[in-house]
This record gives structure tokens, C-alpha cells and sequence, in this order.
């Protein structure tokens, strides 16, 4: 039986075009000033370097790496501690473009305090030392970045002052050409390792290096460009410091407690958001000199009106398996990613398609709750088929099939394990509107797992089983409304032990503080589905009536001989879909042809057209990769 909606859909509606309209009008009045926002800035900048100077341990000469080393050279302090660490960390390199990009900062940050010495045994790592260039988007960012401004600092040198026999001109033209190269493509096609709360790191860590210290101005405009691209995207998927939505890559830490990522970093020092945590690429933009344009800051914290957001992304080059939606750039094969968020002032729900879009540590789907303090606490509700195959590890990578599956799970130790927190599936459907997802599955006979982990974080309150079918839950100012198709059991969310034993090394580092107390719903069924709905607490006078209202829903499945869904919304709107056909919205088809690379409120860009136009208020932030340029502009009021 239809209940009816606390949320008539055209009051909806009308209630966002006319809060979305005063978005575009008005700024806050109490919104701080541009000299402010970038005031601010600078001072949490200064406070980020001075706490790494304080919590420097200049009389222990074994610790220390490379970024409290360029902390320190930076600001004249502890050098003959730092002194002492950059010899022992260039006698014997390791980490191939992990040591690069560190050094690079100490190089370029450190300068005014770096003496001869200091210098010659720099000089003499980068003539002996053979760094990997590495097989993934962010090693090769990395690399070149590094790359570029080494040889920009030593300009003349012939080849037999380098490790890899080319002269310092050549290395940076092949440099320069990788980098703007990969511009070009990412403008125009959306990244293939995109939107990680973690590998944020690795691209602002590069494009940071670049933007504060190259020389040559069009690869230091494009790459100045590029990182306020980059800070955009996290932008508008942003939750209080939390990086939300679907990801292309995800640690186990972070898809459970969210604030762990390098990302919350850097909304505490762009935006003033989550906490002071030390990280290296917040490290890196701070001591470049490099200011964020304040727009950013405001997209970033402006939650009060409720928005949909679409990206077009890619997914990472496929060696092998391409698919029949894969296309093809510059000889390279992949196949498009395509990204809807919904934010609120109280939480963000965003999703992906599903199926295989990143090896490993895809997350397809997730929901995240406002906290004011996200850190130590697991903001987050997600579900997912876990799923390995040797055919998944040979799109990929270059390993044979019968070694590539066990060559992944040497580094990635929970790849083959059920209960893992993050997998792309050949057999998921994803779609959404607004605040409600809806998940399909249809798991093949030979699949290794033939069942589906719905994580339920320790710090969801009142879990509540209905005999309806639903699950309920309140997280933070969320309320939950969880629907499986099929029967379940509740499990430990480390199930297996693997994690908490400790066999994933750095994966599993400090388990019981962000891994310990939650539990997965575990439902062994290969035909399967559930329905999401979420919804502010505010909007319900109790948890009670909220429960009253998602029952009312109209609601068909079946699992046989297809799964398929129909669901009407808390907003009126119907979702409707049978695996492996295109998901309907109100009858109409998902319109996945005309996705855009960005389509918000705060973000316009059109495939392959090189440009982005960040939106606040009045405010026009255009980037323009073909011209190389960028211009603000304020745009009249709408009559």
C-alpha cells in the first residue's frame, strides 16, 4: 500500500529550484571575504609546518623521513638533525617515485638552508639511484612531476649525470610530455584512478610540487590549474571533511572510517574542516606559496541546499577484457565511469554504475553522515558483492592468468578474502535518485563468493530488524532504511581474522581502533538485491514516524528468474530495474549517453571540451586547458 510522502514530490521540487535559485543569487552575509578565506589559510599553513617542526625528535638520529626533513630545512630548524637524516635517506634510496616526490619538496622547500654538502650528496642519489617508474596513474603523475623539477634544477647536465642516461633537457621534455599529455586526457575523459580519499595524496603531492616550484610558466599554469581541478572535484563530493560517494580506490581504514584519508587532511587545511592531521601533500601545498582560490572553500562548506551531482569518469587502461562498452584512447582501452552524488547538509549518497571499474579496491557505493568531528568515528553505510578473478587481475595488469590473482593478493592480502570491505563486481547494478540506491546481483555459478557484506558501523544507533523486511538505523542525522532481497546473518566485519591478525601489514596497521566493533549482514544468496533510503532526522518528528513512512513505500522484487525492483521514493520518484538491462527513473531510462564530465550546481563541464566552469553564487571560475588560462568573472542576477 503507498503511503504518503512526508516529502509531496512537486513541494520538493519547487522547495530545490527555489533554494538552489537563491544559491545562485546570494552569497551568505556572513560569509568571510576572499582576504579572509585566503588569510585563514595561510595561517593553518604555517600552523601545519610549525607541527611538524615541533613534533620533530632532533635528538633521535634514526627517525625521520623525507617531509620532516623539507619541514625543517624549510624553517632553518634542527638542521643538523636534518642534516644528519637526508644523508642516511639518500645513502641507500628506496621507493622509487615515493622517494622522488619527498626529496623533490627538501630540494625546492629547503633551499635557502640546504649548504653544498648538502647539495652533493643530492646530486650524486639522482646520478645513481634507478627509481621504478611504476605502473599506475598516481606512480607516473609522481615520477614525472619529480622528474621535471630535478632536471629543472640541475638544467644543463649530460646524460652520465642521471640515473637513467638522459640529459637533463630530454628529461624534462619527456617529462613535460607525459604531464600535459595526461591533462589533456583527464580534461577531456575524467581520470581513470578517480576520486580516492587516499590517492588524492599522490596527484595534489605532484601537482603541489609543480604549481609552487616549476620554472616553465605553461607546465606550471596547467598544473596550477590542474590541482584546482583536482580540489574541485573532492569539492563537491564533500561532506564535512569526508570524501564521500564512489571511489576508484579504497583501503579497507577508509572505507570504514572515512576520516582516515588523506583527503580529511586536506579539508582541515583548505577548508577548515575535520582536524589537524599530518600529511604529505597538505604538507607539500603548504609550503608551496600556493593559495586555493576561495571559491573553492565555499562549494566545499556550503551545504544548505540539497544538490545532485553527475561526473563522467573512466576506468584505469584495460590490457585485456575490455568490454563492450570500452572505447579507445590513444591506443589505450577503457571504458566510462559513470558518478551520481546526492548532498545534503546531513549526509551524501553517491554511487557508480557497478561491474568491474577498478581492480581491487573499488567502492561502488556508499553513504556518509555528517560529523562535525569525523575522525574515530565510521560515518559510513555501504554494501557489496566481494569478488576476485584471474580474468579482473588481466584486464589490468600484465601478469599471466594463473599468477596474476596471487600477485595481487601478495600486497593486497584481502583480495581473495570474503569478507573484504571494497571490490568491484562483474555482477552489480547500481543506480540512485537522490536519497534512494538500489543494488541488483547476479552472481554466476562460478563466481569464488556467492554472497553480499552490507557493513553496519559500530556507531550506527538503534539498528532496528522490522518484520516488514526492513532494517533500520540513525547515523549521526541520518536515518537509514536498509531493504534486502534476501535473508542474512550478522557477522563480525573482520570475520575471517585476516585484518585483525595483522597479515595485511600496513592495511591492517591499528585494526582495533577503525576495524573492531562492526558488523556486516552477510546474505548467501547469488540472486539478490536491496533498496536504500535515507533521510534527514529532521525532516521526521520521530524515528518511529520515519520507519512508518519507508513501509508505506510501494515496493515490488523478485530474485527469480531475474532479479528486478520497482521502488517508489520518500520523494515520489520511481526507481525501477531488472539486472542487466538500463535502470529506469520515472520510466526514463538513465541518459548515461549524454553524462557530462561534470553537471552540478557548483561544477559545469562538457566531454572532451578541456574547460571546467566552477560555479558559486555570481561567481564564474573558468578553466580554460586549451588557452592555458583562468578567469573570474561575476555574472548579473537572473531577473
Amino acid at each position: 500500500m503507498p503511503g504518503k510522502s512526508p516529502f509531496p514530490r512537486i513541494a520538493l521540487l519547487l522547495a530545490f529550484i527555489v533554494a538552489g535559485s537563491c544559491a545562485l543569487r546570494a552569497t551568505p552575509p556572513t560569509a568571510p571575504s576572499d582576504g579572509e578565506i585566503s588569510a585563514a589559510y595561510h595561517a593553518r599553513s604555517e600552523q601545519l609546518i610549525n607541527r611538524y617542526i615541533e613534533r620533530t625528535q632532533a635528538d633521535n638520529p634514526e627517525w625521520g623521513s623525507l617531509p620532516w626533513v623539507a619541514a625543517n630545512f624549510a624553517r632553518g630548524t634542527n638542521l643538523e638533525w636534518a642534516r644528519h637524516r637526508l644523508r642516511e635517506l639518500t645513502k641507500e634510496p628506496s621507493g622509487a617515485m615515493f622517494w622522488m616526490y619527498p626529496m623533490v619538496l627538501v630540494m625546492k622547500a629547503g633551499e635557502p638552508h640546504l649548504a653544498p654538502s648538502d647539495w652533493a650528496v643530492i646530486r650524486e642519489a639522482w646520478r645513481t639511484y634507478f627509481p621504478f617508474r611504476g605502473d599506475t596513474e598516481n606512480h607516473w603523475l609522481m615520477y614525472y612531476a619529480s622528474l621535471y623539477l630535478a632536471a629543472e634544477t640541475w638544467s644543463d647536465l649530460p646524460p652520465e649525470a642521471w640515473y637513467n642516461g638522459k640529459s637533463s633537457a630530454e628529461n624534462r621534455a619527456e617529462a613535460k610530455e607525459y604531464i600535459l599529455d595526461w591533462i589533456k586526457i583527464t580534461t577531456a575523459y575524467g581520470r581513470g584512478e578517480y576520486d580516492s580519499p587516499n590517492y588524492i595524496d599522490p596527484y595534489v603531492s605532484a601537482l603541489g610540487l609543480l604549481a609552487g616550484w616549476c620554472e616553465d610558466p605553461e607546465l606550471r599554469q596547467q598544473a596550477t590549474m590542474m590541482l584546482e581541478y583536482e580540489l574541485l572535484d573532492f569539492a563537491v563530493e564533500n561532506i564535512g571533511g569526508v570524501y564521500g560517494g564512489a571511489h576508484s580506490r579504497i583501503y579497507p581504514k577508509h572505507a570504514m572510517q572515512p576520516a582516515l584519508g588523506a583527503s580529511s587532511a586536506l579539508a582541515w587545511l583548505l577548508w577548515d574542516q575535520h582536524e589537524l592531521t599530518l600529511n604529505g601533500s597538505a604538507l607539500i601545498v603548504a609550503l608551496s606559496g600556493w593559495t586555493p582560490p576561495p571559491i573553492l572553500q565555499r562549494i566545499a562548506t556550503y551545504r544548505d541546499v540539497p544538490y545532485e551531482h553527475r561526473e563522467l569518469k573512466r576506468t584505469r587502461w584495460r590490457m585485456r577484457h575490455a568490454g563492450p562498452d570500452a572505447f579507445e584512447i590513444e591506443d589505450h582501452m577503457t571504458t566510462p565511469v559513470y558518478k551520481y552524488s546526492y548532498v545534503t547538509p546531513d549526509y551524501l549518497l553517491g554511487s557508480s554504475q557497478g561491474g568491474l571499474l577498478q581492480p581491487i579496491q573499488q567502492q561502488t557505493w556508499s553513504l556518509n553522515w555528517f560529523e562535525e568531528k569525523p575522525l574515530g568515528i565510521a560515518n559510513t553505510f555501504f554494501a557489496l558483492h566481494p569478488h576476485y578473478s584471474a580474468k579482473e587481475g588481466t584486464m589490468y595488469f600484465g601478469a599471466e592468468w594463473d599468477d596474476v590473482v596471487d600477485l595481487i593478493a601478495r600486497s593486497k592480502v584481502d583480495y581473495t578474502s570474503p569478507d573484504k570491505m571494497m571490490s568491484g563486481s562483474p555482477y552489480e547494478q547500481v543506480f540512485q535518485s537522490k536519497s534512494a540506491l538500489i543494488g541488483l546481483y547476479d552472481i554466476a555459478p562460478d563466481a569464488p563468493f556467492q554472497h553480499l557484506n552490507t557493513f553496519f558501523s559500530r556507531d550506527l544507533a538503534e539498528v532496528t530488524e522490522d518484520d516488514s523486511g526492513w532494517i533500520f538505523a540513525i547515523g549521526g542525522p541520518t536515518y537509514i532504511a536498509y531493504r534486502p532481497f534476501q535473508p542474512g546473518e550478522w557477522r563480525p566485519s573482520d570475520w575471517t581474522g585476516l585484518l585483525a591478525g595483522g597479515a595485511g601489514a600496513w592495511i591492517s596497521a591499528r585494526h582495533d581502533e577503525w576495524g573492531a566493533g562492526h558488523r556486516v549482514r552477510v546474505s548467501e544468496y547469488p540472486k539478490n538485491g536491496y533498496v536504500v533510503q535515507v533521510a534527514p532526522v529532521s525532516a521526521y518528528a520521530s524515528f518511529a514516524d520515519f520507519q512508518t513512512a519507508v513501509k508505506a513505500l510501494p515496493l515490488d522484487f523478485a530474485t527469480e528468474p531475474t532479479p528486478t525492483v520497482t521502488f517508489t521514493s520518500l520523494d515520489g520518484t520511481v526507481l525501477s530495474g531488472t539486472y542487466g538491462e538500463r535502470p529506469l527513473i520515472d520510466g526514463e531510462p538513465l541518459p548515461y549517453e549524454s553524462w557530462p564530465l561534470f553537471d552540478g550546481p557548483f561544477a559545469q563541464a562538457a566531454r572532451e571540451s578541456h574547460q571546467l566552469e566552477i560555479r558559486f553564487g555570481t561567481e564564474r571560475r573558468e578553466l580554460d586547458f586549451d588557452a592555458s588560462a583562468t578567469t573570474t568573472r561575476i555574472v548579473p542576477l537572473a531577473p
